[in-house]
């Protein structure tokens, strides 16, 4: 053989085995992406959130619906869901299978395109075009009213249009949240003004939209918790995310940033993947576990820490 049918060779045996290691291995590879960020009121004790955003169940996956059961034992003073939650018209109880013990604990959430509506077949290579920020091809509907039911039976708020406040460790909480902007169906005038005193002042959106996030910082918002990216899904080492699947920038894929001057943004990479396209590369799922701490009074000069911890992931399996 000459040294090109060599190069060929070797490059078919690394591309087979990248293949294989996204598809069989890193997408079930649960992770718990840890952050401290300072957010909250000055005065106001710490408050851990737990947000979970992307899972697209599918009724048999048993791995992941034990691994996200499991996030219960961290004890989160309050969960936050942005949705993407179903990938199956069956998929319901394997959600609330998955999220049960969760749903003991103070919650809200938001849907995503992928609550309302079945994923279909794409082409992947749609993605990295203009067009696909704009062309919307839907599925079957899902059982979104059955899904939304269960939560709100067991005390989560649906901050879907609406602004709420209420309490959770010991904190007085203002949220409101927005429905799908990658659907075009988010109405920020809705929710649009300056929010009421709170120890925390919460943005939920699925989709990351510049639009959006503008809207929450230029109201005053803390805090914003968004997920629909899953990270970039398929990354470049030293690169990062190559599309995010909106208008959101790839620095911003996945994780905490700031967005403005007071405005933090946490950007969850998920738990799932469409079943059309079940691959991640450099980019584990993902659970993000946010521990809110107060603001320092020069808020100019706020950082914050950020790891990633795989104690779950090594827990949960890869089955």
């Amino acid at each position: 053989m000459n040294t090109l049918g060599r190069a060929l060779l070797a490059t078919t045996a690394l591309g087979t085995a990248t293949v294989a290691y996204a598809a069989g291995i890193e997408r079930r590879h649960w992770t718990l992406r840890q952050a401290t960020v300072p957010v909250l009121a000055p005065g106001s004790a710490p408050l851990r959130v737990l947000h979970l955003s992307d899972l697209h169940m599918l009724p048999g996956q048993r791995s992941k619906q034990r691994w996200v059961a499991a996030l219960a034992e961290l004890e989160p003073d309050l969960v936050v869901n942005t949705g993407d939650n179903l990938a199956h018209q069956q998929a319901v109880p394997a959600v609330i299978r998955a999220l049960g013990p969760l749903l003991e604990r103070p919650g809200a959430f938001v849907f995503g395109s992928n609550d309302y509506f079945a994923p279909r077949p794409k082409n992947p290579v749609r993605y990295l075009l203009p067009s696909a920020k704009t062309k919307r091809v839907h599925g079957i509907p899902l059982p979104w009213r059955d899904l939304r039911a269960a939560m709100v039976e067991r005390g989560w708020l649906d901050l879907t249009h609406v602004r709420r406040t209420f309490e959770a460790g010991g904190l007085r909480i203002f949220a409101a949240g927005l429905d799908d902007p990658h659907l075009k169906r988010d109405r920020y005038e809705e929710i649009a003004g300056e929010p009421p005193a709170a120890d925390l002042r919460l943005g939920v959106t699925h989709s990351p939209e510049p639009r959006v996030l503008d809207g929450f910082a230029g109201d005053g918002y803390d805090l914003v918790l968004a997920g629909h990216t899953h990270g970039g899904q398929l990354r470049v080492p030293g690169y990062g995310a190559i599309v995010t699947n909106c208008d959101l920038d790839r620095s911003r894929a996945r994780g905490v940033s700031r967005w403005g001057a007071h405005t933090w943004l946490n950007v969850s990479a998920g738990l799932g993947t469409s079943p059309y396209a079940p691959v991640r590369f450099a980019c584990p799922p993902e659970a993000s576990l946010l521990t809110l701490v107060e603001r320092p009074v020069d808020a100019g000069q706020a950082g914050f820490d950020a790891e990633v911890d795989t104690r779950f992931g090594v827990g949960g399996g890869i089955r």
